[in-house]
C-alpha cells in the first residue's frame, strides 16, 4: 500500500513539475509581444532590446528546464521507492 501511493505521489509530483513549461511558454509569448511592441515604437534601440529580450528569455527558458529535470529525477530515479 505504501509503495502505491509513493508511485501516485511521484507522477503527480512529476505532472506539477512539467507543468512549468506552461508557465515559461506564456511569459516568453508575452515577452516577445512586448518586444514587437517596443521594436516597433523605437526602431533605433532595436539591439539594446533585444539583447535584454534574450537575457530574459534564457531565464525564463531554465525554469521549465529545471521542471523537466525535476520530473524526470521523480519518475526514473524515485527515490522514495
Amino acid at each position: 500500500m505504501s509503495t502505491a501511493i509513493a508511485v501516485a505521489g511521484t507522477a503527480i509530483g512529476a505532472g506539477i513539475a512539467v507543468f512549468t513549461g506552461c508557465g515559461a511558454g506564456l511569459g516568453q509569448g508575452y515577452a516577445a509581444g512586448k518586444l514587437a511592441e517596443a521594436v516597433a515604437n523605437q526602431p533605433e534601440a532595436k539591439s539594446d532590446i533585444m539583447s535584454s529580450f534574450i537575457v530574459g528569455a534564457a531565464i525564463a527558458e531554465s525554469t521549465a528546464i529545471y521542471g523537466l529535470i525535476i520530473a524526470i529525477i521523480l519518475i526514473f530515479v524515485n527515490p522514495w521507492l
